[in-house]
């Protein structure tokens, strides 16, 4: 059996689908890669656990907000 990888734009997986079930074949869908950041200066990419903070932050999750640099530095000095 061969088998043949090629990246589909989700938005075209349909019309591939419909070509593939016309010649006889089957489609296996590998899960997607999750992305990582690429640091440069360093060569090395981010963590799992500081790409799951990134994430979080994006879905507006775990972030705390200060009014003030003065409210900043007191939350710090906190730790």
């Amino acid at each position: 059996m061969t088998t043949i990888t090629i990246n589909i734009p989700s938005n075209e997986v349909s019309f591939f689908k419909k070509i593939a079930k016309r010649m006889g074949w089957t489609i296996e869908r590998k899960h997607a890669v999750k992305h990582r950041l690429y640091d440069p200066e360093t060569g090395d990419y981010l963590n799992d656990a500081t790409m799951k903070v990134i994430e979080n932050a994006q879905k507006g999750k775990d972030i705390i907000e200060v009014g003030s640099m003065e409210d900043y530095l007191k939350l710090v000095n906190n730790l």
